[in-house]
């Protein structure tokens, strides 16, 4: 099978190009003969980095925070919207398994009013398989977005492997990574604002604890993509050539070594084959975390998948 991994931004705070994009960035991978296309954290329509880096974007009331704050709700996608409609539909046109992080809100009734960080798994017949929400939104990121819940804490199948996915820090959840290797998972797809070292590390522990491939996605934001309106720091220049976000996608085998090693400053689509994802099934007799490397005498897992919103 082979892996399209979009390290390619989207158009920031505009739905309605950015789906445009999305749509182009598909049938570039259909053409180079994808099975699989995954899209990174919040790509639907962009990762909030500026929250860590422009000053005073964590001041109480800020007026341009808040601006930029509506600005990402209103360029959100719902569910239920035309815009995810056209990603169904694009995923079963192109015969494309598609995996894709997004900001989602709800438009009416209980949950409207607050952004959700979510992955998307949808299937080469354009049916939503799996649908998460982030269960923690990770520190500054709480200033954006709401707590997930368990509802989507599975892998599914897809004509390409058993899959799953989970956003950025809650590879540091142990419970979490328990609750997702109890699935099977062949491919787990994990989604990050950038990889850098410590998210390698996290990547490179889940592939071999479970003891599955790992696709591990970063994502590329130029400076000038900070939205209008926000301060920069010192060290940013807008016009200039410089990269907050540097990507760093890879894949892991589930060994713990690298198929595809970290790709920085590629600012462009990265494909990568898996011969068999299968392959590393004999791995598993000194090392299986739901089976015999298991107690369930002394530990108990209970999970609550009730979805809220």
């Amino acid at each position: 099978m082979k892996i399209a991994i979009v390290q390619n931004s989207p158009v920031f705070n505009n739905l309605e190009q950015s789906v445009i994009k999305f749509k182009q960035l598909a049938q570039e991978a259909k053409s180079q003969d994808a099975d699989l296309v995954v899209f990174g954290e919040n790509w639907l329509c962009g990762y909030p980095a500026w929250i860590d880096y422009c000053p005073g974007a964590g001041l109480w009331d800020n007026p341009a925070v808040k601006q930029v704050w509506a600005e990402m709700y209103d360029n959100s996608i719902d569910i239920k919207s035309s815009q995810f409609e056209e990603i169904l539909s694009t995923a079963k046109d192109l015969q494309l398994n598609i995996v894709i992080g997004a900001n989602e809100k709800i438009e009416t009734g209980p949950g409207n009013g607050t952004l959700f960080n979510t992955v998307f798994t949808i299937n080469d017949q354009g049916q939503l398989m799996n649908h998460h929400r982030k269960l923690v939104p990770t520190y500054t990121e709480k200033l954006v977005h709401g707590l997930g819940d368990g509802h989507g804490l599975r892998a599914v199948d897809l004509s390409c492997g058993r899959v799953g996915a989970m956003i950025c820090w809650e590879h540091w959840m142990p419970l979490t990574r328990q609750a997702m290797h109890d699935e099977g998972e062949d491919i787990h797809i994990a989604l990050w604002p950038y990889v850098k070292e410590m998210h390698q590390i996290a990547s490179r522990q889940y592939a071999f604890e479970g003891r599955c491939f790992v696709v591990s996605v970063g994502q590329m934001l130029h400076v000038d993509q900070t939205p209008i309106g926000l301060e920069l720091p010192d060290h940013l220049t807008r016009g200039s050539d410089q990269w907050v976000l540097k990507g760093g996608s890879c894949i892991v085998n589930p060994d713990g070594s690298f198929l595809l090693e970290p790709q920085y400053d590629i600012d462009d689509i990265i494909y990568q084959d898996i011969a068999d994802v299968k392959s590393f099934t004999g791995d598993k007799m000194n090392l299986a975390v739901s089976g015999h490397y298991n107690r369930p005498d002394v530990f108990e897992l209970e999970v609550n998948r009730k979805r809220y919103f």
